[in-house]
């Protein structure tokens, strides 16, 4: 063989290895580009999922809040009507007793009445944990009292509660109703 037609040989392996290297990045960018469209399907399926469970958890709460609110709404309900259900003996009470004044001049048999129905009535308070504020001879605390008035008591009653004019009440430990009082100055 000829210088010429080695130069030519090498030429042709050359451009064949060249054309091999080319079809070799070819496939090698197409395994490529179909890892990365295969990853961006998987990326978008995710996606999509995340999406649908989101949506779901929303709804799921929301309908959580909307059968709370329903159920406290119908808790207060009948938490009222149970009161109001257990005060009715309290009524018949009354008119049992308002029925004996009218028919008895026993004065004190009708103080005897009242004074067991405003037993069965402080009873029924403290049964639903209603009860009345301390107000003898403590100190002035305007957590609990309101000072309709003072009075000079001396040094000894300064700042301490003379007198109750209107008696207060707590709720557990919620003051629903203060008690209206005199304090020494």
């Amino acid at each position: 063989m000829s210088k010429k037609d080695n130069k030519i040989n090498d030429e042709m392996s050359g451009a064949s290895e060249f054309s091999d290297k080319e079809v070799l990045n070819d496939e090698v960018q197409e395994a490529k580009d179909e890892s990365q469209e295969s990853r961006e399907a998987e990326l978008q399926a995710r996606i999509e999922e995340l999406e649908d469970k989101n949506l779901r958890m929303m709804a799921e709460f929301d309908n959580y809040r909307r059968r709370t609110n329903k159920e406290k709404l119908e808790l207060m309900e009948t938490a009222g009507e149970r009161i109001f259900t257990e005060m009715l003996p309290l009524v018949d009470d009354f008119e049992r007793a308002t029925e004996a004044m009218q028919k008895t001049d026993d004065i004190e048999a009708v103080r005897e009445g009242i004074k067991l129905i405003q037993q069965k009535f402080i009873g029924f308070l403290d049964k639903h944990d209603v009860h009345a504020i301390e107000t003898e001879g403590v100190d002035f605390n305007t957590d609990e009292h309101e000072a309709v008035t003072t009075f000079a008591a001396g040094e000894d009653q300064k700042g301490k509660v003379i007198d109750c004019t209107q008696k207060g009440y707590k709720l557990g430990e919620k003051v629903i109703r203060f008690a209206k009082v005199v304090v020494g100055e």
